[in-house]
């Protein structure tokens, strides 16, 4: 199976995925089950994330800081 990439599933996520992309992820999602997991688990951070924003949260710096360094790992 296909490993696909944080980068790649955000894009894909937020629409702006390549047709050839999108067509390997949905591909990929009927049968692996992991890959079901992870995408639902940035669907549902993506709406909270969507619905903090309507009432106009922000998240803290620290959370930010926190977020940027635990990409920066998971790129390596």
């Amino acid at each position: 199976m296909e490993k696909f990439n944080q980068e790649q599933l955000m894009l894909y996520l937020y629409g702006e995925a390549s047709p050839i992309l999108k067509l390997a992820i949905d591909k990929a999602l009927k049968d692996d089950s992991e890959l079901q997991k992870e995408m639902n688990t940035l669907k549902r951070t993506k709406k909270q994330m969507d619905e903090l924003k309507k009432k106009g949260v922000s998240p803290s710096q620290k959370s930010i800081d926190a977020i940027l360094k635990y990409a920066g790992k998971k790129k390596q």
